[in-house]
């Protein structure tokens, strides 16, 4: 990760010669509280796996077994669904509250109403009282989810920015991780205070960034397509060049930002059915579906809403044990979701996914193999060996699922669709889960681990349509990524506009350039072309 733009480079055919290798970030004192911001909205995605692990956690908690009279079968599937189903009911007022009133501002909003889930959910005195705090953090959760990502995305630093938005997904698993171990620790507390302290301590994010976020930048993307340049300058200068506008990065990135938004505008791409009508739309439709529902329907619901059940297949039924298991398991998910999304960059979002979802139809073979014959033999070491293979099935759905499907959705999006498209990412992602939340404890209490054979059949298709669909977009800036769904002469023009009016070693590529220069400068611009568009 780079620091503060070079003051000078020699050409334009890359923006990664505009950053000063030799410069850290962590030495720059703006990139450092920029990214406390980023922070900040990371921890969105901690308060949305904290609610899954939450409620892994309470269902191995007699007191709230107790309290709530045994919950099981479709009920424990509702209570298990209900927070997407709240998701669900906000996804049609986000792409209007992020497009309308700005990312921070739909934060806030999201963040408001989960404090107040959180408090009725502490307070709660009923199942059906608990159901409805949960349908209401659900609520403001979605509308979190759907402006923080995007948020991420348009401030991060360049060279920083795929990185830190994969790791926005993948820190899911840092809730887990925590709520792991706080319900580890009420669990031995005897009364309902057991299971009221977790939920309190759902608030914690929430009521951060309710106080923090008005104070945060908003996205300069979000600000010129609101006819808001100067300040979507100041911000992208303030933070990425220590407050000089004239820096040759700042400056390529305002004008190629400004270009694509244009564009964008000027094609009238905003609508909804703007994402069916032409071919690149619906590539990048038929990818952000798929991805969704993979990432939901891959055998990953059984282990993070119903390990417990999966345990009791096994054998393992004592709760300490199985409490254990589960924080362990959370930990190392998080470390191999995080180790996924800083080699995004590295080796590449294709082979992340091929070599993730390969894992994850081999682990998950192993595994329903081995709870057959346990099943079957009360074979203890095969149901030891089953313990095993969920960790290195995790290990394997964490590379690439758990970091990159949010961060890649929101790359391929023009910025004028961003916020729709993630809609329907969302939609996708939350149809899946609300399906499987409510169908995984039926499924197993009828057919028990024969289950797991569905998802290994369903593993073997995500396996070939990664292999022919998935498009490669590591090392390009966000709006490169975004075009190259739209043929080499978006790809082209983008950068015609951008590099014309970009200052480059102090002076700006413009008609008053001598023919050498221009010369010079339409060259690098069709090396660099000719590089983005080889998908």
């Amino acid at each position: 990760m780079g620091g503060p733009a070079a003051p000078t480079v020699s050409r334009m055919d890359d923006y990664h010669k505009l950053i000063d290798p030799n410069a850290k970030w962590y030495k720059n004192r703006r990139l450092v509280v920029l990214n406390l911001w980023i922070l900040l909205l990371l921890i969105t995605s901690t308060a949305n796996g904290y609610d899954g692990s939450m409620m892994n956690g309470l269902q191995l908690l007699t007191q709230w077994e107790t309290a709530f009279n045994f919950p099981s079968g479709s009920k424990l599937g509702l209570l298990g669904a209900i927070q997407n189903i709240g998701s669900l009911g906000a996804l049609p007022f986000w792409p209007y509250a992020c497009d309308g009133l700005g990312r921070k501002k739909t934060i806030f909003l999201g963040a408001v109403i989960m404090c107040a889930g959180a408090i009725i959910q502490t307070a709660s005195q009923s199942v059906e009282m608990f159901i409805g705090s949960r349908f209401m953090l659900g609520f403001g959760l979605g509308f979190c989810n759907a402006a923080a990502p995007m948020l991420v995305t348009e401030l991060a630093y360049p060279s920083q920015r795929a990185p830190i938005s994969s790791v926005y997904n993948g820190l899911w698993n840092g809730g887990a991780v925590i709520a792991s171990w706080v319900t580890f620790g009420t669990f031995h507390i005897p009364n309902s205070w057991s299971w009221r302290i977790p939920s309190a301590c759902q608030a914690i994010p929430s009521v951060l960034q309710v106080f923090l976020i008005p104070f945060a930048p908003e996205s300069p993307r979000w600000l010129i397509a609101k006819g808001r340049d100067a300040e979507a300058l100041r911000i992208l200068a303030y933070y990425h060049a220590n407050g000089n506008a004239e820096d040759p990065l700042v400056q390529f990135e305002f004008q190629e930002i400004k270009a694509a938004i244009d564009a964008e505008q000027l094609q009238k791409q905003t609508g909804w059915l703007t994402l069916f009508r032409t071919p690149g739309n619906r590539r990048r439709l038929r990818i952000i579906v798929a991805i969704a529902f993979f990432s939901q329907w891959s055998g990953n619901g059984l282990v993070s809403y119903y390990l417990n059940q999966v345990f009791d297949t096994i054998g393992i039924t004592n709760k300490v044990e199985q409490l254990l298991i589960s924080a362990f398991l959370a930990i190392w998910s998080v470390f191999v979701a995080v180790t996924g999304g800083l080699l995004c960059d590295r080796a590449g979002r294709r082979p992340l996914f091929l070599i993730s979802t390969t894992g994850m139809l081999l682990f998950f073979t192993l595994q329903t193999t081995c709870t057959g014959v346990y099943a079957l033999h009360q074979n203890k070491a095969a149901g030891n060996a089953v313990v095993a293979f969920i960790f290195l099935y995790s290990a394997a759905y964490g590379l690439a699922y758990s970091p990159l499907i949010v961060s890649y959705t929101l790359e391929i999006l023009p910025f004028e669709l961003r916020a729709k498209g993630f809609t329907i990412f969302s939609f996708a992602v939350s149809a899946s889960l609300v399906f499987n939340q409510y169908i995984n404890p039926i499924a197993l209490k009828a057919i028990a681990w024969k289950y797991y054979i569905v998802y290994c059949v369903w593993l073997v298709f995500e396996l070939v349509f990664i292999y022919f669909f998935l498009v490669e977009t590591r090392n390009k800036t966000l709006e490169e990524t975004a075009l190259i769904f739209d043929g080499d002469e978006s790809v082209v023009s983008i950068w015609r506009k951008a590099a014309s009016k970009a200052h480059i070693e102090g002076a700006p590529i413009s008609d008053q350039a001598s023919d050498s220069e221009k010369a010079d400068s339409e060259k690098a611009i069709e090396l660099h072309v000719e590089d983005v568009t080889q998908v």
